[in-house]
């Protein structure tokens, strides 16, 4: 299990377990107003990663969104735009 950990750091801080999960500290959770079962949402830009929850209305777009683009899921797509 992850374990929190408080230091003299202002920003809080977890550990990574053997599984490479962490502890998401409270405070953060606090913030972020996450729940157990709630989806977080990952932002790569270059080093820096930002993590948000990903709200249900997103995950519904997404969802909607792949559904109307199915057409263009195909080898031959894979293909023609796979190097883009």
């Amino acid at each position: 299990m992850a374990s929190s950990r408080r230091s003299s750091s202002p920003f809080p801080s977890s550990r990574l377990t053997r599984k490479y999960q962490a502890t998401i500290p409270a405070e953060v959770r606090q913030v972020l107003g996450l729940k157990k079962g709630d989806t977080l949402q990952f932002r790569i830009d270059g080093e820096r990663v930002t993590l948000a929850r990903h709200a249900a209305a997103d995950r519904a777009y997404l969802r909607g969104l792949e559904a109307t683009l199915s057409e263009w899921n195909s080898p031959y797509d894979d293909e023609a735009y796979g190097d883009l």
